[in-house]
């Protein structure tokens, strides 16, 4: 078939527009059912080259970032012309898709449009680029983007933190509210377009984090990936923002989310797991986030560039003209080069101070060597940008007066906005480039740079270089860049350290020819093999993987506002019906109810953990029904549970995970395990005393069968950490002794082998039916991991059980479980056992009512 996709898009003009190898078929500007989207337009249809509808056989990828890759233009006769901006990364990320993968682009225009025009612009950039437009109010804009945006989440996810009104300034909640709206009108333009069972929806960078929130919340199986171009800070950085929790539930809305580095996704997993209590696992190869059942997939790589545009530029004649300019301008001087924004974060100054140190330490360098920085345009606007301007303008002076004499002048700045030509031209001619970014998410002037010394036939011929010849390249780079950990053989500096960065400079033009050669192929290999079509290609990849379940799972909505969550849950996993199970208990006659105590029948962290009077009321009233056989299980110790339930004459205990057993209040108490001595008590103590002594915040509990070490308290991170270290010791010193060593949330215990909860349904239904009393109802509610066990033997325990039984396994929260049902909290747990109670109580007395 023929794509409707445009491949080559270094191939469109200014006057042109995109050639697709169908008819463009107008999309329709709303949705009008959930899903699916009606034709607004007559137009054909018919496909040129296949007889099948392309929405059947062909991917859709719907991409969401702040800026549409276009550029707009007012003509002289007050009409628009819009081309595609080929330096937009949103743009060059269509090659790694394939031509089988339609795209589509949601975002705003950089250029203002006048209301009145906006309808048919709209419309004109959705039929001739597939992009749609969204339009905010320049008001609305302002807040969003120079407010919330580069006021809030920039400055911060680059390590400044708002200490004073002047940096940054203080949390403005009314430039919040602007970013959440804006975020929903970019949710409203995607709702237009999407098809959601079939399209991919990828956003990008931190100007749309509450985005995917907006999509998740219209239609829970929505595809959809989000990549952040920024840092992600320290916990200890993202911790100090006012709407953090929002922000990152808002994130795990996500299908996959897409870091440059590993130290961003360890930040953002690290918050996830102080802030929200969600830790992430690794599993072969893949990070994921366990999020109310759905799996969050984080992915780890850094963007690369589009090295086709960059050699077609570089083969222009302009850029030649440029090379050849340059080359005679800086005859017999070496030059080093810096291409950065104006802005705070890019450490321009720093890099003039050093430059400033090299030529006072090597007077030999004075008229030879020249830094050509390249000062872009900054991207936001206010007093910090001022203040590097000002500072910038003073040191190059300061440096130019005090070095400079005729026909040499040791630093170029260039302020002025320049072509692409002209900027691949310094590239060419510098032998080495200098990145002194005190913070920056990725940073791919380097990247440019070893394309660009590549070089081509004609620019080694201006340059009089010998074609076959090996080429070369140098780069000193900060290590607070996130290209930093791809370029090996780079010099990496701290560039805060000037006399450091002033070395490294000097160490760059004193390297071996042959050293430059080598250390350039090794960067040039990977550059070449790791461009942006093998990011997007390898994150469409991912974000298929991570989406392939999302037909298998049962999915909705809970939660408000950006609190709001998709639960993804076996299909056959649903809340347990008060009136089902009520009907099941009046009919059935031999019952087998086993509860959980803990987070069942008293709500989890609750200040008072002993049984309310309503709880033990209903439980003394299902007792007493000869029907029923009640056991509470619990972790708990047997004598705490005896003076807790001592008004329940025949209820059964099961203490300590079921390690003890009584059958009522009457009976003594067994052990479920042959244990002949807890000799290893006395090796395991000592260790846990160890590790209790150094994570400050946690505690062993000694229990008559088990041991358990409790960090809930600790800092979570080392807690969890001491926790690993710890499992793993007490696996080696007890590895001869018949206990089992577990760790599970905020614990690490020891205790006999073969004690579980487990045994204990297993034991009840078995006696049960070995007095001949089949059991044909079975109740068993949990609500942690411990009680995953009981269900499942209860589900596997058919053979012990009426071939008609009613089987309720029950979880506390819709969380993944082996139990078929759930109930929301502790509340309807009482709620529901009311109604049990009630039901015995009035079988009870119309049995007692005479018959007439």
């Amino acid at each position: 078939m023929v794509s409707r996709s445009y491949s080559n898009l270094l191939d469109l003009t200014s006057c042109g527009s995109p050639t697709f190898g169908r008819e463009k078929k107008r999309l329709p500007r709303v949705a009008t059912v959930a899903g699916v989207l009606s034709e607004l337009d007559d137009e054909s249809s018919t496909s040129v080259g296949s007889d099948t509808p392309s929405s059947v056989s062909q991917e859709r990828m719907i991409i969401v970032g702040n800026q549409l890759p276009l550029r707009a233009r007012r003509k002289d006769n007050g009409t628009w012309e819009f081309t595609w901006d080929e330096d937009s990364l949103l743009l060059q990320l269509q090659d790694g898709l394939g031509d089988d993968v339609e795209t589509i682009y949601i975002g705003c225009l950089k250029e203002e449009i006048e209301p009145s025009e906006q309808d048919d612009v709209a419309q004109y950039l959705l039929d001739t680029f597939k992009c749609v437009p969204t339009f905010l109010p320049p008001e609305l804009f302002s807040k969003f983007y120079h407010g919330f945006c580069k006021q809030h989440l920039w400055p911060l996810f680059h390590y400044m933190l708002p200490l004073s009104p002047d940096l940054g300034g203080r949390f403005d909640r009314s430039l919040w509210q602007a970013y959440v709206s804006v975020n929903k009108i970019f949710a409203d333009k995607v709702m237009e377009v999407i098809s959601p069972d079939d399209d991919f929806v990828w956003v990008h960078d931190y100007h749309l984090m509450v985005l995917p929130t907006f999509l998740r919340k219209r239609f829970n199986r929505v595809r959809l990936g989000f990549f952040l171009h920024s840092p992600f800070p320290s916990s200890e950085i993202y911790r100090t923002l006012p709407v953090r929790d929002e922000l990152l539930r808002a994130l795990l809305n996500s299908d996959l989310i897409g870091f440059h580095t590993f130290d961003y996704a360890r930040h953002f997993l690290s918050c996830c797991s102080r802030m929200l209590g969600i830790s992430y696992q690794s599993k072969r190869g893949y990070i994921g986030l366990e999020y109310y059942g759905r799996t969050v997939s984080i992915k780890i790589l850094p963007v690369g560039i589009h090295i086709g545009q960059l050699q077609s530029v570089m083969s222009l004649a302009e850029t030649e003209s440029k090379v050849a300019e340059l080359k005679s301008q800086f005859r017999d001087q070496t030059v080093l080069l810096g291409v950065d924004d104006m802005d705070i974060f890019k450490g321009i100054s720093l890099k003039l101070l050093a430059m400033e140190q090299l030529l006072l330490q090597h007077p030999d360098k004075r008229g030879r060597v020249v830094l050509v920085q390249i000062a872009n345009p900054a991207r936001g606007r206010g007093k910090d940008v001022q203040e590097v301007q000002s500072e910038t303008y003073a040191t190059v002076k300061r440096i130019n007066n005090t070095f400079g004499r005729p026909g040499y002048t040791p630093v170029v700045l260039i302020d002025r906005p320049l072509q692409s030509y002209e900027r691949i031209a310094y590239y060419v001619i510098a032998e080495c480039c200098l990145v002194t970014a005190v913070r920056d998410g990725m940073n791919l002037i380097p990247y440019e740079y070893i394309i660009c010394r590549q070089g081509s036939e004609k620019i080694d011929e201006i340059l009089g270089t010998d074609p076959l010849a090996q080429k070369r390249s140098m780069l000193v780079v900060s290590e607070f860049i996130g290209c930093s950990p791809s370029l090996s053989g780079a010099i990496r500096v701290n560039p805060w350290n000037i006399d450091a960065v002033a070395e490294a400079m000097d160490s760059a033009l004193m390297v071996p020819e042959a050293e430059k050669q080598m250390r350039h192929e090794k960067h040039y290999r990977y550059v070449s093999t790791h461009d942006v079509a093998y990011w997007a290609r390898s994150f469409l990849q991912d974000l298929e993987r991570a989406c392939r379940d999302h037909l298998r799972r049962r999915c909705w909505g809970i939660g408000f506002g950006l609190g709001f969550r998709v639960i993804a849950l076996d299909p056959n996993f649903r809340k347990l019906s008060v009136e089902h199970i009520v009907s099941a208990y009046k009919r059935t006659k031999h019952r087998a109810i086993l509860l959980d105590y803990d987070g069942t029948m008293v709500q989890p962290g609750s200040m008072s953990t002993t049984p309310n009077a309503e709880a033990v009321g209903i439980l003394n009233i299902l007792c007493r029904d000869t029907k029923n056989c009640v056991f509470i299980v619990s972790g708990r110790e047997r004598s705490t549970l005896t003076e807790w339930f001592s008004s329940c004459e025949r209820m059964g205990i099961a203490a300590e995970h079921g390690y003890f057993v009584r059958t009522n209040q009457n009976s003594e108490w067994e052990t479920c395990v042959p244990v002949p001595d807890f000799e290893w008590k006395q090796i395991a103590e000592p260790v846990m005393q160890l590790y209790m002594e150094t994570t400050d915040g946690s505690n062993i509990e000694a229990k008559e069968s088990a041991l358990v070490w409790n960090y809930e308290y600790a800092d979570r991170d080392f807690g969890s950490c001491q926790a690993k270290e710890l499992l793993d010791h007490l696996e080696s010193v007890l590895a001869n002794e018949p206990v089992s060593v577990k760790s599970s949330p905020n614990i690490v215990e020891v205790k006999p082998q073969g004690v579980s909860k487990g045994i204990v349904a297993e034991r009840l239904v078995s006696t049960m039916k070995q007095k001949g009393v089949i059991p044909d109802f079975v109740l068993c509610i949990g609500d942690d991991r411990s009680d995953e066990d009981m269900f499942g033997v209860i589900m596997n325990a058919r053979a012990l059980l009426s071939p008609v039984a009613e089987v309720f396994p029950c979880t506390v929260g819709q969380k993944p479980s082996k139990a078929k049902y759930y109930l929301e909290d502790t509340s309807e747990i009482l709620r529901m056992l009311q109604g049990l109670a009630n039901a015995s109580e009035h079988s009870t007395r119309t049995s007692s009512q005479p018959s007439h």
